[in-house]
C-alpha cells in the first residue's frame, strides 16, 4: 500500500497536482472521520470482526496455530492441501515450517527472493525456508548465540534440497571478503562429494542420503561466513555390498565409470559397463535414465579441485574405490576338504596393486582366520560362506573408513584457523521416521533416533511457551502431553534397554543367534507396555507379528522390526588377520584409516549400535546447546509427479512426524501473539484514535484499538510487551476489516490519479479516433462483401457435393467428399473403443463403410496385440492353471462358472504362517504351495484344522510344527471331489504304499478349485483328479471302506449320518454377480473366464 501511495504522489507532484491532493487528502480524513459517518464506520468494522473471511478459504491458513480446529487431523490435512494445490509449499506451525515437495520448479528460490527476505521480521511474509534461515541469522547476529537448523522427514521428502536453499542463501546474503570467497565455495562444493559417497538410489529417492549429517556453519562477530565443521552419521555400510531390486549401490561408483578418463580407468583395472561388477548390479538398475552420471563425476572432480584434494589423495582414492569393485568379483570355490580357495587370482592382484598390500598375504587374509591361542597362531581355514563373509566385511571396513576419512578431509578444508569467539549455525539433515514392510536393524536405529529428536523437540518448545508466558506475566497452564521418555528407555537403559541386550548377545560366549536374542528380549522386556512378540501378544496381535518379529509402539505408533541380521550388524566385525593386511597397505588413505596401533589392542571394538547412542549422545549433547529451528519435509506421493496430493501417504507422514502433537502444545494457550509496536503500526488505520499516528505509548495505543474493534475480554491478554490473541477467528476478522480499510484508501488515491491523467489523454485522443473510425468502418465493409462473395461461393460448391455425394469421385464433389472423410475421422478418434471387449463403433457415412470396416479391424488387432504384449509371465501362469481346471472341473462341478473371475494365488500360506521347524524339516524341499485345510478324521470324522503344504515330490499334512502325513506323488492314486458346490478333497493313497496303514486323506479347503489344480499340475498324472456324483468310497485302514455321501441342501453342513457314513450337505449356488467382477477384476479376467467359457481349442488356451 505505501508503495502505490508513493508512487501516486510523485506522479502528481510531476502534473501540478499536489496541492489538490493535499485538499482532497484533509477532506477525505474529515469525511472519514466525521461524527456523522462514524458509527455507520465503526459497525462496519465490527461485522467484519464478526466473522468475514474472503480468499483465505481458497489458499488456507499460512499457519496451522491459526486453524480453529488444531486437534482435527482432518481439519490439518485439509489446510496443507489447499496451499499445496495453490503452489504454496511452506506452512508454519509456529516457528515450526512444513514443507511439502513439488516436485517441480516454481520459481520461488532466485535472488529477487533471497532479497525480499532478508532482514524482514519473520511473520510479514509467506513462509518459506528463507525466512527460516534468515531468522535464525538474525538472531544470532543480534544475541550472539549458536542456532541449529534441524531437517527431518522421509526418503524423497526434499531434505537435502532444503539444506542447500538454505547454504545457497547464507552464500549469497551474509556479507563476504575476497579471502574468505574460497571458504564459501569449499562449503558448497562439499555437498556433491559428500552425495557422491553418501547418498544412492533407492525405491523412493534418486539421490538418497543413506547417512545423517551435520553441518555447523561458523561466522564471526560481524556475521561473515568464515568456516565450517561437518559430522557423519550411521552411513549404510550394507549398501555397498547388497542392494534391494530397483536400487544402486553409493554414486561415486557409477559415476567414476562413466566419467572417468579412459587412461584412469584402465590403470584401475576398470572397465565402463557397471554391469560386469557384482557390487554394482545387483539391484538391475545399474543404468539410470534420470542419472547423469557423467555430469555428476565433472561436477564432484570440480569440488575435489577447489577442496585441496592433492594429486595423490585423489590416487588413493581412486584405489579404494576400485579395489571395493574388485573385491565383489572374488568368486569362491569348494576344494576337496570344504575349504574355500580363489580359482582365479586376476582381482586379487589388482586389488594388492591398488592397496599396496601382498598378494599371497591378502589371498590368504580371505581364505583363512588367524585364531591365536595364548603364544600361538594357528591359521585356520575358511568356508565358502565364511570367505564371502569376510571379503563384504572388508569392502564395508574399507569404505565405511574411507567416508569418514573423506569427511575429515573436507573438515581439516573449512577450519578456520582465527581463533577468535564465533557463533554458529547447525544444519541437521536427518532421517526421518521409518516404516517399511520389512523393518530391520537400520530402522530400529533410525527410529530411536527420531524418538530422542522429538523428545528434545516437546521439550524445547514447551520451555519457549512456559518462558515467553513468564516473561509476559500472563499465567501458564500446563499442558498435558505423551512423554516418550519410557520408550527412549526401553532402548537405550543401561543393562536393560534393547541396545544393552543386544550388546549382551553379541559378546557372551556360545552360539548367539537372531532368535535367542529375541529371546532375551522376551525375558528382560517382556513386560513393557510398550514393547511386543509374537508370543506375549494376544490371539490378534499375532497375526501382525512374526516367528523373529518384536514391535514397538513409538510416540508416532507402533513398528515391527525383524531381527535377522541384528546380530551380525551390530557386531560388524572384521577379522583380525584382514585388519592386519590393511594396516600394513601403501595406500596413504588406508594408512590413515587403520592405525597399527588397533593391532595393539585387544579389547573388543565398541558395537554399531553403542557407537551410534554415543554418537547421538553427543549430537543432542550440541543441539541442547543451541538455539532450534525446525523444518519437516513431506512427500506428497511415491511416483514424483507434480500437483498429486496422496492423502493417506501424507496423512502417514504427519503422524509419524509428530506434527499434531507440535500443533497441539503451540496451540495450549493463545494462538496468536505480537509485539505492540508491530501489531499497532498494521492496524492503526481502523480506529481514529490511533490513526495516523498514535503518541502515547504502543500498549495504550492498543488497548483503545481493540476496544474500539470490540473485542471480547475473553479474546486476548494483554502482556507487558505483547498482545496475545486466544482464537484465530478472532485475528482473521481483524485482517479482513484492515484488508477492506486498505482497499478503500489506496482505492481513492488511485481513482483521483487515474481520472487525472485520463481526461488528459481523453482530450487528445478523441478527434484521432473520430478519423480512424470512419476509415475503418470503410475498411470493415470492404471485407464484409469480400467474405460473403466467398461464402456464398463455397455454401454452392458443397451443396453440389451434397446432390452428387453417391457418384464415383468428381470434381463436383471431391471437396464434399475429402470432408465427411476428415469429419469422420476426426470424430473417431473420440470414440475409438478402449479395451477387446468394447464392440461399440462410430456410424460411418455410407461412401465410408468399407474403410470403416477396415479401420474398425485394425484398431481390434491393435488392442489385442497390446493385451497380449500387457500380460506379464506370473499372469500367464495362473491363465495356464486356469486351463487346467477348465479341463478338470467344467461342466462337471458346481461353482466352477463363479471360480472363474477369481485368480489364484501362489500360496495362501507365508512363511510367517508356517512354523519355522516345519521349514526346517522341508529345507530341502522347495514348498510350491500351501493352503489352510480342514482334516477330518477317517473314523470319527472329527474336523482338525490343518495345513497341506505340496512340494515337487509330496504333499505333506501339517499340524503346528509336526508333520502329521506325508503322501509321496509315486504313492497318489488319485484325488476325488464331488460335483457339488463343497469343498471336500479326497486323497487316495495306494495299497502298497509303506503309509498306507493311515488310509486315505480327507480334506476341506476354501479354495478347492486351486488347490486341486496345483496337485494335479505337481503329480503329473493324467485322469488324477476325478469328480464323482452322490457318493464315494475311501480307505479307512487296510480292508476297510468308508462312504461319504454328497447332497444338497439349505444349509452347508458336515457330519457323521447314523449309519457311519459321512455327509456333506451343499448350499444351493447362487447368480454371480459378474458386473461387479468386472469392475473389480478389469477386461484380462474376463476375457480368460470368456475363452474357458466359449470352448477355445485347447492348443490356444494352453498357449495364453
Amino acid at each position: 500500500m505505501a508503495a502505490a501511495v508513493a508512487m501516486a504522489a510523485a506522479a502528481m507532484a510531476a502534473a501540478g497536482t499536489r496541492e489538490r491532493l493535499h485538499r482532497w487528502s484533509k477532506e477525505t480524513a474529515a469525511q472519514r472521520f466525521s461524527p456523522q459517518k462514524e458509527d455507520t464506520r465503526k459497525r462496519h468494522i465490527r461485522l467484519h470482526v464478526e466473522g468475514t473471511l474472503t480468499a483465505r478459504d481458497k489458499v488456507g491458513v499460512q499457519d496451522f496455530v491459526l486453524l480453529d480446529a488444531y486437534t482435527s487431523e482432518a481439519a490439518f490435512l485439509e489446510n496443507l492441501r489447499k496451499r499445496f494445490r495453490e503452489n504454496l509449499i511452506y506452512t508454519y506451525i509456529g516457528t515450526l515450517l512444513v514443507s511439502v515437495n513439488p516436485y517441480q520448479e516454481l520459481g520461488i528460490y532466485t535472488a529477487s527472493q533471497m532479497e525480499l527476505y532478508q532482514g524482514v521480521n519473520f511473520f510479514e511474509l509467506p513462509p518459506h525456508v528463507y525466512a527460516i534461515a534468515d531468522n535464525a541469522y538474525r538472531t544470532m547476529c543480534s544475541e550472539l548465540s549458536s542456532h541449529f537448523i534441524l531437517i527431518s522427514g522421509e526418503s524423497g521428502a526434499g531434505k537435502t534440497e532444503a539444506s542447500k536453499k538454505i547454504l545457497q542463501y547464507f552464500a549469497v546474503t551474509c556479507p563476504m571478503t575476497e579471502s574468505l570467497q574460497i571458504a564459501r565455495d569449499r562449503m558448497l562444493l562439499s555437498i556433491p562429494i559428500l552425495e557422491a559417497f553418501g547418498n544412492a538410489k533407492t525405491l523412493r529417492n534418486d539421490n538418497s542420503s543413506r547417512f545423517g549429517k551435520y553441518m555447523d556453519i561458523q561466522f564471526d562477530l560481524q556475521g561473515i561466513p568464515v568456516g565450517g565443521h561437518i559430522i557423519s552419521y550411521l552411513i549404510e555400510k550394507s549398501r555397498v555390498v547388497y542392494q534391494n531390486h530397483g536400487e544402486r549401490n553409493f554414486h561415486v561408483f557409477y559415476q567414476l565409470l562413466a566419467g572417468g578418463e579412459v587412461g584412469c580407468l584402465s590403470s584401475l583395472g576398470l572397465e565402463q559397463d557397471p554391469q560386469l561388477y557384482k557390487y554394482l548390479s545387483q539391484g538391475h538398475c545399474a543404468r539410470e535414465s534420470l542419472i547423469n552420471d557423467k555430469n555428476d563425476w565433472k561436477t564432484v572432480s570440480t569440488a575435489f579441485s577447489v577442496i585441496d584434494f592433492t594429486e595423490a589423495d585423489l590416487e588413493s582414492l581412486f584405489g579404494i574405490i576400485a579395489s571395493i569393485l574388485h573385491l565383489g568379483n572374488i568368486c569362491f570355490k569348494e576344494d576337496k576338504q570344504g575349504c574355500a580357495s580363489v580359482p582365479d587370482t586376476h582381482e586379487i592382484k589388482w586389488i594388492s596393486k591398488l592397496l599396496g598390500v601382498c598378494p599371497a598375504v591378502l589371498l590368504e587374509a580371505l581364505t583363512h582366520r588367524k585364531i591365536e591361542a595364548k603364544t600361538e597362531e594357528v591359521m585356520c581355514p575358511l568356508t565358502v560362506e565364511l570367505s564371502v563373509y569376510a571379503r563384504d566385511a572388508m569392502a564395508k571396513a574399507v569404505y565405511g573408513r574411507t567416508f569418514t576419512w573423506l569427511v575429515n578431509k573436507i573438515n581439516s578444508s573449512l577450519v578456520n584457523k582465527d581463533f577468535t569467539p564465533k557463533t554458529v549455525i547447525g544444519l541437521l539433515d536427518i532421517y526421518g521416521f521409518e516404516v517399511f514392510d520389512k523393518n530391520g536393524f537400520e530402522q530400529f536405529c533410525i527410529n530411536y533416533c527420531n524418538e530422542k529428536l522429538q523428545q528434545l523437540l516437546i521439550e524445547r518448545t514447551l520451555k519457549a511457551e512456559q518462558a515467553e508466558y513468564e516473561s509476559e506475566g500472563i499465567e501458564w497452564e500446563p499442558v498435558q502431553y505423551f512423554n516418550n521418555k519410557i520408550i527412549c528407555d526401553l532402548v537405550e537403559e543401561r543393562h536393560r534397554g534393547i541396545m544393552s541386550i543386544l550388546d549382551e548377545e553379541c559378546i557372551r560366549p556360545g552360539p548367539a543367534t537372531d532368535l535367542s536374542f529375541l529371546e532375551k528380549l522376551e525375558e528382560k522386556v517382556g513386560t513393557h507396555a510398550h514393547f511386543q512378540t509374537r508370543k506375549l501378544a494376544g490371539p490378534k496381535g499375532r497375526k501382525r507379528i512374526g516367528w523373529l518379529e518384536f514391535c514397538l509402539l513409538h510416540y508416532a505408533g507402533e513398528v515391527t522390526y525383524s531381527t535377522k541380521g541384528f546380530l551380525e550388524k551390530n557386531n560388524d566385525l572384521l577379522y583380525r588377520h584382514l585388519k592386519e593386511v590393511l594396516c600394513r597397505s601403501r595406500n596413504s588413505i588406508l594408512r590413515e584409516c587403520f592405525l597399527v596401533a588397533e593391532l595393539e589392542n585387544r579389547r573388543r571394538p565398541p558395537t554399531v549400535g553403542t557407537q551410534f547412542k554415543n554418537s547421538l549422545s553427543s549430537l543432542l549433547e550440541l543441539l541442547v546447546s543451541k538455539e532450534p529451528s525446525y523444518i519437516r519435509c513431506i512427500k506428497p506421493n511415491e511416483r514424483k509427479e507434480p500437483s498429486k496430493f496422496d492423502d493417506f501417504l501424507i496423512s502417514h507422514q504427519i503422524k509419524y512426524l509428530g506434527l499434531m502433537e507440535h500443533l497441539r502444545v503451540r496451540r495450549a494457550g493463545f494462538a496468536y501473539r505480537r509485539k505492540y509496536e508491530h501489531f499497532l503500526q498494521r492496524y492503526k488505520s481502523l480506529c481514529p484514535d490511533t490513526w495516523p499516528h498514535w503518541h502515547g505509548p504502543p500498549g495504550e495505543g492498543v488497548e483503545r484499538l481493540i476496544k474500539y474493534i470490540g473485542y471480547q475480554p475473553q479474546d486476548y491478554k494483554l502482556g507487558k510487551t505483547k498482545i496475545f490473541i486466544r482464537f484465530p477467528r478472532t485475528l482473521f476478522a481483524t485482517e479482513d476489516a484492515f484488508e477492506c480499510s486498505k482497499h478503500q484508501l489506496v482505492s481513492r488515491i488511485q481513482a483521483t490519479y487515474k481520472g487525472c491523467l485520463r481526461r488528459r489523454e481523453y482530450v487528445r485522443k478523441r478527434q484521432a479516433a473520430t478519423t480512424l473510425e470512419a476509415h475503418w468502418r470503410g475498411a470493415l465493409a470492404r471485407r464484409e462483401i469480400k467474405r460473403r462473395k466467398w461464402a456464398v461461393q463455397i455454401i454452392r460448391r458443397f451443396v453440389k457435393g451434397f446432390i452428387n455425394r453417391a457418384r464415383p469421385l468428381c470434381p463436383d464433389n471431391e471437396e464434399f467428399v475429402v470432408l465427411v472423410r476428415k469429419n469422420y475421422i476426426l470424430n473417431l478418434r473420440y470414440h475409438v473403443p478402449k479395451s477387446v471387449l468394447d464392440k461399440s463403433w462410430l456410424r460411418p457415412p455410407g461412401i465410408l463403410e468399407n474403410a470403416s470396416d477396415l479401420l474398425r479391424k485394425m484398431c481390434m488387432r491393435n488392442l489385442v496385440r497390446k493385451y497380449c504384449r500387457g500380460v506379464s509371465a506370473e499372469r500367464r501362469v495362473m491363465m495356464q492353471q486356469k486351463v487346467v481346471t477348465s479341463d478338470l472341473f467344467k461342466g462337471k462341478k458346481e461353482g466352477y462358472a463363479d471360480s472363474l473371475h477369481q485368480p489364484f494365488a501362489c500360496s495362501r500360506l507365508g512363511e510367517g504362517h508356517i512354523n519355522p521347524k516345519v521349514l526346517q524339516l522341508l529345507s530341502s524341499e522347495k514348498i510350491q504351495y500351501g493352503a489352510p485345510v480342514i482334516k477330518y478324521d477317517r473314523k470319527g470324522f472329527k474336523a482338525r484344522p490343518r495345513q497341506l503344504l505340496l512340494t515337487q515330490r509330496a504333499a505333506y499334512v501339517v499340524e503346528l510344527s509336526r508333520i502329521k502325513q506325508k503322501i509321496e506323488y509315486s504313492a497318489l492314486r488319485g484325488v476325488s471331489t464331488s460335483s457339488l458346490s463343497d469343498g471336500i478333497l479326497v486323497i487316495h493313497v495306494s495299497p502298497g504304499d509303506k503309509v498306507q496303514h493311515k488310509g486315505d486323506v480327507i480334506l476341506q479347503c476354501e479354495h478347492v478349485f486351486e488347490v486341486a489344480t496345483k496337485l494335479a499340475m505337481l503329480i503329473k498324472k493324467e485322469h488324477a483328479i476325478r469328480v464323482v456324483q452322490g457318493s464315494l468310497q475311501f480307505y479307512i485302514s487296510p480292508g476297510k471302506e468308508g462312504t461319504i455321501v454328497f447332497e444338497t441342501g439349505v444349509e452347508e453342513q458336515v457330519y457323521k449320518g447314523k449309519n457311519g457314513q459321512l455327509r456333506v450337505v451343499s448350499g444351493c449356488v447362487s447368480a454371480t454377480n459378474n458386473s461387479a467382477l468386472k469392475e473389480e477384476l478389469g477386461p484380462g479376467s474376463l476375457l480368460v473366464s470368456a475363452a474357458l467359457q466359449s470352448g477355445v481349442p485347447e492348443k490356444t488356451r494352453r498357449q495364453m
